[in-house]
């Protein structure tokens, strides 16, 4: 799925199940950490626009390094280290990796119907364990078009209902200032 997905489930997961707005963001940015393997395409980019020999970084390693058992255990070890509830944060991390594991699993498959990206659930370290479903739908399926509208309607009533909003996670202030347009607007389209 989408990285835009990704960050707005597992912060309507860490809105569910975590009070403090640190451990929120602890929780959210961790279940959008595993997409950090996919950051070999901007080497694959620059190596292409530098008119150096091609390179598959991309394709390599995304997937890989990032969306397997390791990584859903040490990505919320090393976001829990900073929580204030570090075992409720570790264990809600836990969950948001294994949601997008699951959501790439049935989400993410590329253009063409046979261009499918499996989750090698041993990886780095093992190939064994590779999960693959053949009606994964396309990225731009209407499925996660749907999905992530619903998760911004859930982030806009959020904001109006408790006054912070998946903003929060990149600015308080920015958050603060997001919360009190929703707000207006709430409030204007009410009276209309």
């Amino acid at each position: 799925m989408h990285p835009i997905t990704h960050f707005l489930a597992s912060w309507t997961v860490g809105d569910a199940t975590l009070e403090d707005a640190r451990d929120r963001s602890l929780a959210t940015l961790c279940g959008v950490a595993p997409d950090l393997d996919g950051l070999g395409l901007l080497a694959d980019g620059a190596n292409a626009l530098l008119r150096r020999p091609g390179t598959w970084y991309f394709g390599e390693y995304h997937h890989v390094l990032l969306h397997g058992l390791p990584a859903a255990l040490l990505l919320p070890t090393a976001f829990a280290l900073f929580a204030r509830d570090r075992l409720r944060t570790f264990l809600v991390a836990v969950l948001v990796v294994h949601l997008h594991y699951v959501s790439d699993l049935i989400g993410s498959r590329g253009p063409a119907p046979d261009d499918l990206w499996p989750i090698a659930y041993l990886a780095p370290f093992s190939d064994r364990w590779t999960l693959q479903w053949p009606g994964q739908w396309p990225l731009n399926a209407w499925p996660n078009v749907l999905l992530t509208a619903g998760l911004i309607g859930y982030s806009l009533y959020r904001a109006v209902q408790s006054g912070y909003s998946p903003v929060g996670v990149i600015s308080t202030r920015a958050d603060r200032v997001f919360v009190e347009t929703v707000r207006n607007r709430w409030r204007a389209s009410r009276f209309r």
